[in-house]
């Protein structure tokens, strides 16, 4: 996994409906919102944030996409998590925006500058492109979201 500052490095994962995506060459149609979550009790942070956004009308715009990342470990676990996670979540257009990373989570941590996994961190990705235009952490704020717009519009 390799990246300069301001580049988004590529990641293999499925989503929850068991389709191989490849973040971000999957989804260069717009602009790409990509939240990465590293514990299970983010997702309500996630879960806020993808809500503000689709409040504004982020999600009309721009392709949204969660990506829970794990570390990497046997293809028995991985089977046995990816059950759990669509178990828990029955809504369709959830499950496809859902990718799960098996990686290295150090060295992706490393490649972004991202310091702890405290928090969920979110990237704004040029359309077409791997280019980072935008990042923070946390919980979006109606600041931030409007800064996404004024960016892409």
């Amino acid at each position: 996994m390799e990246s300069s500052e301001g580049v988004f490095p590529s990641i293999q994962g499925n989503n929850l409906n068991k389709q191989s995506k490849t973040v971000p060459d999957d989804f260069v149609d717009k602009d790409l919102i990509v939240i990465v979550a590293f514990q299970q009790w983010h997702q309500a942070i996630v879960d806020e944030t993808i809500d503000s956004l689709e409040e504004n009308g982020i999600g009309d715009t721009h392709n949204i996409i969660e990506v829970p990342t794990i570390q990497k470990t046997s293809k028995l676990s991985e089977i046995y998590l990816d059950g759990i996670m669509r178990a828990g979540i029955r809504d369709d257009r959830i499950r496809n925006r859902t990718i799960t990373a098996y990686i290295n989570k150090e060295e992706f941590k490393d490649v972004l500058g991202i310091p702890d996994e405290q928090t969920i961190y979110w990237y704004l990705i040029k359309k077409g492109t791997s280019v980072i235009q935008k990042k923070g952490y946390g919980v979006i704020s109606e600041e931030e979201i409007f800064e996404i717009k004024e960016l892409t519009s």
